[in-house]
């Protein structure tokens, strides 16, 4: 059986996705498929199975040689299972750059377009099929846009986004401003997560200028939650960056309503790359991004040292 799944830590987008597109394998392509997941799922995400009463995928921590696999909402090796490039990887299907390193047995398909979501590129690969997709698939495919999109403030929002998430709204009959909200407000609850599990929750790994980053975004609601919190996050971020093999964890937390970030400063390291990635002055343990929402259009490009 064919494994779908998407990237360690996974948020809303990397649960979802895999649910679909392992239903459409399944149900339309007649190739029998499982969603997977690298970890257990953050917040929204656990909400998001909940609220659509889907299974949680089985949580896996290794593919074997020759599993079959469907990669998506990544390409990046370091997001993925030790033996990845051991299985027999059949497709890709994804939003974000292209970063290299995955070897293949055979050519594959590959789909990487500039959209916000997974779940969009997957509504257009999916065509009419869409309409026959289970009332829980449609759900977690809407899930995903929004999130991703943050109700459509994120920079990466395209038409193209907001367009399939207000089709899919439609045929669910939901109103996307108070489904958006009861999401983000399951995201925001992060009462129950130790500073180490936040600094993980949503955290993808980079190499600026020499530098292993490890990249940590917090999207919120209800910043103060986390900002309360600030000395110990950044008294636990050696002991990670360690465990890690990473030189720095950076950590970003976004308020989804006023539409800025906080970077937490915890030394000169930080301060100075913050200050050549974004032009800002810093004068204590963090500052403030006005307009910076993304990781992926407007954090990570900006990096440097």
């Amino acid at each position: 059986m064919i494994k779908v799944f998407g990237h360690k830590s996974p948020d809303t987008d990397s649960t979802g996705s895999p649910i679909a597109w392992a239903w459409y394998l399944t149900e339309v392509k007649g190739t029998p498929a499982q969603a997977v997941l690298l970890g257990e799922p953050n917040t929204e995400a656990a909400f998001m199975l909940k609220h659509w009463g889907l299974e949680k995928p089985a949580i896996i921590a290794d593919v074997a040689a020759g599993d079959e696999v469907v990669i998506v909402d990544t390409n990046n090796p370091a997001e993925l299972v030790p033996s990845i490039n051991d299985a027999k990887i059949l497709g890709i299907i994804d939003h974000h750059m292209l970063v290299g390193g995955l070897k293949t047995k055979t050519p594959i398909d590959i789909t990487i377009r500039p959209l916000a979501c997974t779940a969009t590129l997957m509504f257009d690969l999916m065509g009419e099929a869409v309409d026959r997709a289970p009332r829980g698939v449609k759900g977690a495919m809407l899930s995903c846009i929004l999130s991703d999109t943050l109700e459509f403030r994120s920079p990466t929002t395209t038409d193209h986004d907001r367009a399939v998430a207000e089709k899919l709204a439609a045929d669910l009959g939901v109103s996307i401003p108070e489904f958006a909200a009861a999401l983000f407000e399951a995201k925001s609850d992060v009462s129950a997560f130790s500073d180490v599990e936040l600094l993980r929750m949503d955290s993808k790994e980079y190499n600026v200028a020499g530098k292993e980053l490890r990249v940590s975004v917090l999207e919120t609601t209800a910043p103060k939650l986390l900002l309360d919190r600030k000395a110990s996050l950044m008294a636990a971020m050696p002991g990670v960056a360690q465990e890690d093999g990473a030189d720095q964890v950076l950590l970003f937390v976004v308020d989804i309503l006023r539409e800025e970030a906080t970077l937490l400063v915890p030394n000169d390291l930080v301060k100075q790359l913050a200050e050549a990635s974004f032009g800002v002055s810093v004068s204590g343990d963090s500052v403030v991004l006005p307009g910076v929402m993304s990781r992926k259009k407007q954090i990570i490009p900006s990096l440097k040292l």
